[in-house]
């Protein structure tokens, strides 16, 4: 089969398109032809040596996510049948024409979304929801601040706020993604620079009570600065370290507020929770998709054969929502 193969780490030159061994399902797993997949800040990582692979995924091959037809069913697979349109997210190698996946990390892809769309879902929904609905236990009524709203993740992240009726607030370093992000459900935004601009905007939308959650999807000093907006009871989760990989934390705020700080990550988790994850997003987001209360965003598609093209578009910083690989 044809896959994207990183040759050595670097730029996105390092990228390039070789024949490899097709995957052999193992007796519980199914063989997707892989028709779309979304390009993810992971793949970036992993191509410049910052982001090794779990244990039993591809070091060469990157692709988190992927959507396709099953071609082939384990022998011990019974939930689906070859020709099944499924979709899901994996450690490694959906940049590929085919990948291997346990039968139960799938879910069935809705019928009114094409493959660009589909391809486009599972990585940013499967985090979101997992974040909010799940670890941050998010409520009706209650307000949410999101870094980073223009994201792939952020987007869907306004959208699972909005489907749960509770509040999305966000910031981005650009005024333009504020505007674009309004028709999804964003209640209020705010452009900013520095971590620092965050405690005039949360007085202001907030009346001074702070966020009940707050999903970071940046990290670095917007981490800390975060922890300062809670509400009493707040929940800070830690999804992103674009902006760094450390921040400082003032206590006795967190104390005080008897917060919560999480992190949370999808690519390490052993392979149980993550069809706990998979499932979960099937039974309570699927159906979300499925009659258009919310939908992947696409900024560009590109053919997988230009996946250094792809590569240097989503490092610009430029896109708006998802940057999707289309199968070979």
């Amino acid at each position: 089969m044809k896959a994207v193969v990183i040759t050595q780490f670097g730029g996105p030159q390092a990228l390039a398109v070789r024949d490899v061994p097709r995957p052999e399902p193992a007796p519980d797993q199914v063989l997707v032809r892989v028709r779309a997949s979304g390009l993810n800040r992971a793949d970036l990582l992993q191509r410049q040596g910052k982001y090794p692979p779990p244990l039993g995924a591809p070091v060469d091959i990157p692709g988190l996510e992927f959507a396709g037809e099953v071609e082939v069913c384990g022998k011990w697979a019974k939930q689906w049948q070859p020709g099944d349109r499924v979709f899901g997210i994996t450690g490694g190698g959906a940049h590929a024409e085919y990948v291997a996946i346990h039968e139960r990390a799938v879910a069935r892809v809705p019928q009114n979304l094409d493959w660009v769309h589909a391809g486009a879902v599972p990585e940013v929904f499967i985090t979101a929801h997992d974040a909010l609905w799940k670890q941050a236990e998010l409520r009706p009524g209650e307000t949410v601040l999101i870094h980073a709203v223009g994201s792939g993740v952020g987007l869907a992240a306004v959208q699972l706020v909005r489907a749960v009726r509770a509040i999305p607030f966000g910031t981005t370093r650009t005024q333009i993604k504020l505007e674009r992000a309004m028709p999804f459900g964003l209640e209020d935004g705010v452009a900013i620079r520095s971590p620092e601009e965050l405690k005039e905007f949360s007085e202001r939308v907030t009346a001074g009570r702070g966020f009940d959650v707050i999903l970071d999807l940046v990290g670095g000093a917007y981490a800390g600065a975060s922890a300062n907006l809670l509400a009493l009871k707040g929940r800070l989760t830690l999804v992103g370290t674009v902006a760094g990989g450390s921040s400082e934390f003032k206590l006795p705020v967190l104390l005080s507020k008897r917060a919560k700080v999480m992190g949370t990550v999808l690519r390490a988790r052993p392979l149980e929770e993550k069809i706990l994850a998979t499932q979960a997003f099937a039974r309570e987001v699927v159906p979300l998709l499925a009659d258009g209360t919310v939908k992947p965003v696409i900024d560009r598609e590109f053919p997988m054969t230009a996946i250094s093209d792809a590569h240097e578009y989503l490092e610009s910083n430029d896109s708006f929502g998802k940057v999707v690989l289309l199968g070979f």
